[in-house]
């Protein structure tokens, strides 16, 4: 069978996953093209930044990255995620990571400033513990990029790795967007 330690890391994993199901099941149905932006809800922690609202970012195209610091596809798109951010932040656009924990030990806060400087990630991470901005968004995936409009209005999501090119493209047709 199993040793009490890997037992006990088996059902912190099953119930980490369990939270996830049943918020993104209770949540409203996974946003639409055109749909107004969440708030981001629930968030435990803001890194590299003061607590920000999708509110406050209108005007701006808004890019919201899900993500977790050892979900390998989630470190394979954080080059693209920070080039994006370097490039286009002086025309408008803001970069949002919301870090929503896989395992229990992503829940800690030094964990994640830790990853965050490893990765020199330098935009806004808010600490999503709880899965709160997760279900308000109906997501289901790591990695999850969510694009918004200058009116907060959903225009893009892209899943998992790859695309980088189209979801790049969409967001300078957002920026030269009136």
């Amino acid at each position: 069978m199993f040793s009490p330690l890997k037992k006990l890391a088996i059902e912190a994993v099953l119930a980490t996953a369990a939270l996830a199901s049943a918020t993104t099941t209770a949540s409203a149905a996974q946003l639409r093209q055109g749909a107004a932006a969440p708030e981001f809800t629930g968030i435990e922690k803001w890194l590299n930044s003061e607590p920000l609202t999708m509110r406050e970012l209108r005007g701006k195209v808004v890019l919201v990255d899900f993500w977790t610091y050892t979900c390998i596809n989630c470190i394979n798109t954080l080059p693209h995620v920070k080039s994006w951010h370097q490039k286009y932040q002086q025309q408008g656009l803001a970069v949002v990571g919301v870090h929503t924990p896989e395992f229990p030990f992503e829940r800690s806060t030094e964990n994640v400033k830790t990853a965050i400087k490893r990765f020199d990630i330098r935009y806004p991470v808010a600490q999503d513990n709880r899965y709160a901005t997760w279900g308000a968004y109906g997501n289901q995936y790591w990695p999850a990029v969510y694009l918004f409009d200058k009116k907060g209005q959903l225009a893009y999501t892209h899943f998992g790795e790859g695309d980088y090119a189209q979801t790049e493209a969409k967001i300078q047709a957002l920026l030269a967007a009136p």
